[in-house]
């Protein structure tokens, strides 16, 4: 998925890229939390009030969607659909650094690589050790806190938080759990759960440190699932400032530098976008049916975003239904309708295929 797809998607969909982090703590593992009562409101407004702004910390992040796997020899790739692919399937680690909005490290560890992403000022540098690719994108002036995503990020509990409590509505009922520990530090456990039965998913989950209101871990359990099918959260933290050199970063020796441009509100190169999504005509703008946890995003035919989900890859993912072609996971489902239109959505793939007819 796209970074353009994704600004499309409800919150409860897809998860979002590159956030925030958190502080190692001292604490017994096992020792019981018991902090003051608090209401959703008071914790919702803790989330609000979070000023972290400089931290270093590694996240985990772990997907147990139900795909169906790869036939052998099919390769995920490094960005695009096969990126997207990739952080949606296993488990992934990632080390964090921030320090203000315009200075951020992600470096994800693979088995027998590593992949950057380097924001230091308006510059943002990519790079994979496993063939030694590096991009760069320079942000124009006067957009220094501007926040851009990288296809293959591993996400953070900042963002995905973020995606999940902007989209609060009153199809959502929000409570408090028990009191938690997450990366050493005690948490409010603020839970999201859907007022209706027309979705996959269950509930979310959003571990709230009880000092900062920096959440700390999201997960997402699907409907009836005892264990979540999506979980990100920080397993280390410092709430100390990163040093300064960490934001450097020069290509190494003999690596090409692909150079890549934003692209403005009309699609074209050269200034960015403020939502992150390109403006299209209304033949290839999104239509949104549904409201809440059960919203379908349609994508016609020719619209940009389409071109990911058309993808040999995803093509090996999905199976015929009557209304074309699906891929099915345990919170998301997507439709590949045979008019070239892509149809996805938090819910069950029949509801997709019934509006893909127009019921």
């Amino acid at each position: 998925m796209t970074r353009r797809w994704m600004s499309w998607v409800p919150a409860a969909v897809v998860p979002a890229l590159v956030g925030v982090s958190g502080l190692i703590g001292a604490a017994t593992a096992g020792a019981a939390v018991d902090l003051p009562n608090k209401s959703p409101a008071q914790v919702l407004a803790m989330v609000a009030d979070c000023t972290v702004n400089a931290l270093s910390g590694t996240v985990e992040q772990s997907s147990a969607l139900g795909l169906p796997a790869l036939p052998a020899g099919v390769q995920t790739g490094a960005s695009g659909a096969g990126a997207a692919l990739d952080l949606l399937t296993g488990s992934h680690t990632a080390r964090v650094y921030l320090d203000g909005p315009s200075n951020v490290r992600v470096q994800v560890l693979e088995q027998l690589a590593e992949r950057d992403v380097v924001r230091h000022g308006s510059d943002v540098w990519t790079y994979d050790s496993s063939d030694g690719a590096v991009t760069h994108l320079s942000i124009p002036t006067g957009t220094a806190g501007a926040h851009v995503t990288v296809p293959g990020e591993v996400p953070t509990p900042a963002d995905v938080a973020g995606r999940f409590l902007t989209a609060i509505d009153p199809s959502t009922q929000i409570g408090v759990g028990g009191d938690t520990r997450v990366a050493g530090r005690t948490a409010y456990d603020l839970v999201l759960t859907p007022r209706t039965a027309d979705t996959l998913i269950g509930s979310v989950s959003i571990a709230v440190d009880s000092e900062t209101g920096l959440p700390l871990r999201v997960q997402v359990l699907a409907r009836g699932a005892a264990k979540p099918a999506f979980s990100v959260g920080f397993t280390s933290l410092s709430l100390a400032m990163p040093p300064a050199g960490l934001f450097d970063f020069a290509p190494p020796a003999g690596a090409t530098v692909h150079q890549q441009t934003l692209p403005d509100r009309a699609g074209k190169a050269g200034s960015p976008s403020s939502a992150g999504t390109v403006a299209g005509s209304a033949a290839t703008a999104p239509t949104v049916s549904g409201t809440g946890w059960s919203t379908v995003v349609r994508l016609p035919s020719g619209a940009s975003s389409t071109a990911t989900a058309t993808t040999p890859l995803i093509g090996e993912l999905t199976h015929a239904v009557p209304g074309g072609r699906a891929l099915t996971t345990s919170l998301v489902s997507v439709l590949l309708a045979p008019d070239g239109s892509v149809l996805l959505g938090a819910v069950p793939i029949d509801r997709l295929e019934a509006v893909a007819a127009g019921r």
